[in-house]
């Protein structure tokens, strides 16, 4: 049922964890940290230490790629570029894609050598040809991840090698996966899902096992060094609903793979995605004082997703909470309203309703109307 009131404060997002006990007990995994989010919700599913801040590994390619695909979308940067290999691309140890010092090398091979064979001397290449030097690209990395809300990370390189100021943790992880999977679809879905590369005449395996035992995951990464142990963030679409697992600290790549299973079975086998709206759909609409229109229809800048345990979906209940009065200028995406969500009576989360259309002021002789009007409101 959908009703309107009066808008007092703002209310935080409690977590579907509420409802665990609705739930069976989520999975327990040999690993040192993961976390189980929803893509389209953004909500936490099953987690375990998420905040504890750890070695990336080579999980830190995922940042060097959404910088990549950003400089691709910028402009300054080309998939058929040639990038000119330097010595320290070359020397740089780790997996490799096995580039020569002074050759030039295409853009687009550099980004399959560091997703599919996580060459860390790929990595090098293609932060030198888009911040000139290794350490510019690190200082670029770390602005990236305070702009996306990465709280727990810090990156000195471009592919992960150790460095006691190299971390993050699995929230940040996920963040980063998701906004890479919605900020750049169609690279995610050219590359991530590739199972092997040839480069050089060396054909290497993309490392992420998952590729070939579940056809509905189609990314991320895998990580390791001797103190990271073996790392996976892997992401699944299952009808219309996405996950992204993160598994960090397992003890060997068999491990790693079938934790990670695990976790993407758990959230698809007890949660349901509800979706409550549509991106841009009227929710309903507002009377709008001293403005060219009457009314405002408001409603949400992406569809409202959000994930309840399986059979809960006929128990969700909404309240529409609004500002009165509102007076024009209203602007595209103001926010005028929250939409309260309770589900078995109990509050789940608080979303904000925004101005899908602009209103703005009426003239002066509508203003003095209006006001006069108001009076007897």
């Amino acid at each position: 049922m959908l009703k309107l009131r009066s808008l007092f404060s703002a209310l935080l997002c409690l977590p579907v964890l509420a409802f665990a006990q609705a739930l069976p007990t989520p999975p327990a995994l040999a690993a040192k940290s993961w976390l189980l989010v929803e893509v389209t919700s953004g909500q936490e599913l099953a987690a375990q230490a998420p905040d504890e801040r750890l070695e990336p590994a080579s999980l830190t390619k995922l940042m060097t790629a959404y910088l990549t695909f950003s400089a691709l979308k910028q402009g300054t940067l080309k998939l058929d570029q040639e990038v000119l290999i330097s010595r320290k691309a070359w020397k740089t140890g780790g997996s490799r894609m096995f580039i020569q010092v002074g050759s030039e090398v295409k853009v687009e091979d550099l980004i399959k050598g560091m997703i599919v064979q996580s060459g860390n001397d790929a990595c090098v290449a293609l932060s030198e040809a888009i911040a000139g030097d290794e350490e510019n690209f690190a200082q670029m990395m770390n602005r990236e991840a305070q702009r996306l809300g990465m709280k727990g990370s810090h990156f000195r390189n471009s592919n992960g090698l150790p460095d006691p100021d190299h971390y993050t943790t699995a929230r940040d992880l996920a963040t980063l996966a998701a906004a890479l999977i919605r900020d750049f679809p169609e690279e995610y879905a050219k590359y991530y899902s590739l199972k092997e590369y040839t480069y050089n005449n060396i054909t290497q395996p993309n490392r992420n096992r998952l590729l070939w035992i579940d056809p509905t995951v189609d990314g991320l990464k895998t990580g390791y060094t001797v103190a990271a142990g073996y790392c996976l963030v892997s992401s699944a679409k299952r009808g219309p609903r996405r996950l992204v697992s993160v598994v960090l600290g397992a003890s060997s790549p068999s491990v790693r793979i079938q934790e990670s299973l695990k976790l993407l079975n758990y959230g698809f086998q007890f949660y349901d995605g509800v979706q409550l709206y549509a991106k841009s759909a009227p929710v309903s609409n507002l009377k709008v004082w001293k403005g060219k229109e009457a009314t405002v229809n408001i409603g949400f800048a992406d569809d409202l997703v959000i994930v309840v345990p399986k059979g809960f979906g006929p128990k969700i209940q909404t309240e529409l909470v609004s500002q009165q009065p509102l007076l024009a200028p209203v602007s595209v995406g103001q926010t005028l309203a929250t939409l309260k969500v309770s589900v078995d009576g109990k509050p789940y989360g608080d979303y904000p309703v925004v101005a899908l259309e602009a209103v703005p002021v009426a003239g002066i002789i509508g203003r003095v109307v209006d006001t006069v009007r108001m009076w007897f409101n």
